[in-house]
């Protein structure tokens, strides 16, 4: 009997998971792997926080924890400390009882979570979603996929290698009123260009004059510049000018726990009751998708932030992890200037977080993965996170060779 999804075609593999098996089965000793986007060791090696085996222990200790499913919502203590650390301690929009929050599947999951409450109850019909070009691959697949159209504005000038403020507010000055706009925080990927806090009252002047829905994605919080109040300073002065949003909330980069899938969706709404509202259609929806969040990577983190010596202990961890990617930039430069190579790679430290877009074409990107064994995305996108002081003179020689002659 023939199949039934006989006439279904294959999807492409995914970019980036496709991009590490490649690397895995090069047998090259050189081989550097820059495309996936995970802290590495100066020994390339993965990294368990130390305040992490510290709270794995605390767990595993506990005789009294239980495997019983929990609330749809999620983990309370988490849910809480995680709109906490984004907003702050002192936040005025906690205070008055207008933050509420949902446990999700890592950030992806928030990202989710927030787009289908919007696909269903957002009062503007046929509103599209602006995303940021270049942006996150992820970012267009979730808000399509739940029906909502997705268009770009304008993000990276390839000239400057740096933010294309006019072409962004021009967009959100020409977008019709209300439309869906999702922004990235810190660390912007791919691209790693950030704009100022005075950037940023630019941008929220033209978002609240057009009366535009603001949706933050922020997955490296503390992770980019080692400050967790610097790196959330974007979404509190959005806060602090009355507006409402959602923030997906990720703890995979600035936890390690890349695995647990531990996120929130962290909502903002005028009113306690308009919070209460939201809260309730999400648990309905949560509850129809995955039942329940799952607990132990919110059971990490929640341990961590809501203990005063564990959480000092925890930026401490991402005070390292911060800073050699931060030393790693500076390294990359330094040789590239060295070697006199053609071009200007200020943006190189000029940019923040795990990613770098370095400019390079996709025809240089084939030959530092056929030549070099370099492997990357076909943008030019390196994570910085898997250059170490033994393969950063290697890589910029590479980049050297393929700028000069391809």
């Amino acid at each position: 009997m023939a199949s039934v999804f006989e006439n279904v075609a294959a999807a492409p593999a995914d970019v980036i998971f496709a991009l590490t098996a490649d690397y895995q089965a090069d047998p090259n000793t050189s081989k550097v792997n820059l495309g996936v986007g995970a802290y590495r060791t100066e020994e390339g090696k993965p990294w368990v926080l130390p305040v992490v085996h510290k709270a794995d222990k605390i767990l595993v200790d506990d005789e009294y924890l239980d495997h019983e499913y929990l609330p749809i919502l999620g983990l309370k203590k988490f849910r809480d400390a995680s709109a906490k650390l984004v907003l702050g301690a002192d936040s005025n929009a906690i205070a008055e009882g207008r933050v509420g929050s949902a446990q999700c599947i890592s950030g992806t999951g928030a990202v989710y979570t927030g787009a289908h409450f919007l696909s269903k109850h957002y009062p503007f019909k046929g509103a599209a979603c602006y995303i940021s070009k270049p942006t996150w691959a992820n970012h267009r697949a979730i808000f399509e996929g739940v029906g909502i159209p997705v268009l770009e504005y304008p993000y990276w000038d390839p000239a400057t290698k740096g933010l294309d403020l006019k072409g962004m507010l021009g967009a959100m000055e020409n977008a019709p009123s209300g439309s869906i706009f999702l922004l990235h925080p810190c660390a912007h990927n791919p691209t790693g260009v950030d704009p100022t806090l005075e950037q940023w009252k630019q941008i929220a002047d033209v978002m609240e004059a057009k009366g535009h829905f603001t949706f933050f994605d922020t997955a490296y919080q503390g992770f980019a510049s080692g400050s967790l109040d610097k790196d959330a300073a974007s979404i509190r002065y959005f806060v602090e000018r009355g507006f409402e949003m959602f923030i997906a909330q990720s703890f995979s980069k600035n936890f390690g726990l890349y695995s647990e899938r531990a996120g929130n969706l962290t909502v903002v709404a005028r009113t306690p009751e308009i919070k209460n509202t939201i809260e309730s259609q999400i648990a309905k929806a949560q509850r129809a998708v995955i039942s329940n969040p799952p607990a132990y990577g919110s059971r990490v983190v929640s341990l961590v932030l809501n203990d005063e010596k564990l959480y000092g202990e925890w930026t401490e961890n991402l005070a390292t992890m911060a800073n050699r990617i931060i030393a790693m930039r500076q390294a990359l430069f330094d040789e590239l200037k060295k070697l006199g190579t053609p071009g200007t790679w200020n943006h190189i430290v000029d940019q923040i977080g795990m990613f770098s877009f370095t400019g390079l074409t996709t025809p240089q990107v084939k030959v530092l993965k056929e030549k070099y064994h370099v492997y990357l995305t076909d943008n030019g996108r390196i994570s910085m996170a898997g250059l170490n002081t033994k393969n950063v003179e290697y890589f910029a020689q590479a980049v050297d060779d393929v700028v000069r002659n391809h």
